[in-house]
């Protein structure tokens, strides 16, 4: 009788899923409302990242590699890897370029922008 074996990269997804939410749970007040939304943003923006953690944060990666994460501090902060696409719409890149934002809340424009950053990093 074959065994039903859950698929590998699927199971490693909801692990690394499960690990994200934790972490994201483990929060305090505002900022876990925040992660949760930022959560639920970038999968939204980019379902194709896996979520994962790194060093103890909530990330997402692709192939792999975390391409975005964040974490709550003094802030919250939203950051981008150097495995993320930065290349700007005229296909030039340059050596000093954003990638990291503190956030105190979201609204529907951060909510817009954050959007925009994760799909151009994810693509």
């Amino acid at each position: 009788m074959a065994e039903n074996k859950p698929d590998k990269p699927t199971a490693k997804k909801a692990d690394g899923e499960a690990a994200a939410l934790a972490k994201i749970a483990a929060m305090p007040e505002p900022y876990r409302a925040i992660g949760e939304r930022l959560h639920a943003l970038i999968m939204d923006s980019a379902p194709a990242l896996q979520p994962t953690t790194w060093y103890g944060m909530p990330a997402y990666a692709k192939d792999g590699k975390v391409i975005c994460f964040f974490r709550a501090d003094e802030y919250m902060t939203f950051g981008l890897t150097e495995k993320a696409n930065l290349t700007l719409e005229d296909g030039a890149t340059h050596q000093l370029r954003e990638s990291s934002w503190f956030l105190t809340a979201l609204d529907d424009a951060t909510e817009a922008k954050l959007s925009s950053i994760v799909r151009k990093a994810a693509s």
